[in-house]
């Protein structure tokens, strides 16, 4: 590659969260949280239905989650949803963990939840 051609990133993929048990995550991002699970035959990931964006997964560890303090120190996701007061309605119905209840922020109104590993993650408002 010469100096003068350019790189694209077109944008965001795939994303995927490593998680201590499977079918314990895969119970909570369906039942909790309304994820849609995709058919498959890989045993070591669980991948959800999306609307349009990056492809987003669970699967089986590869590193040692044990021998670090917090997960996902420093990385935020988000997910749109057309109503936000529902879903964390139905969080809260399902006795998950909502670690920042409902408010205004940058992009309207989010609530953040922590999944059975303790990863954080942001539901906004997405008309």
């Amino acid at each position: 590659m010469t100096q003068q051609e350019t790189v694209t990133v077109k944008g965001l993929d795939f994303v995927s969260l490593q998680v201590r048990d499977l079918e314990a995550s895969r119970r909570f991002y369906t039942e909790v949280l309304g994820f849609e699970a995709l058919p498959q035959d890989r045993p070591e990931s669980v991948v959800f239905r999306t609307e349009g964006g990056a492809v987003f997964a669970l699967r089986v560890l590869m590193v040692d989650l044990d021998a670090v303090t917090r997960l996902g120190w420093g990385v935020g996701l988000w997910f749109a949803t057309p109503n936000v007061e529902a879903l964390h309605e139905r969080v809260v119905n399902h006795g998950g963990k909502v670690v920042k209840p409902l408010a205004d922020g940058p992009f309207g109104r989010l609530f953040v939840v922590a999944d059975p590993d303790g990863y954080q993650i942001t539901f906004h408002q997405a008309d």
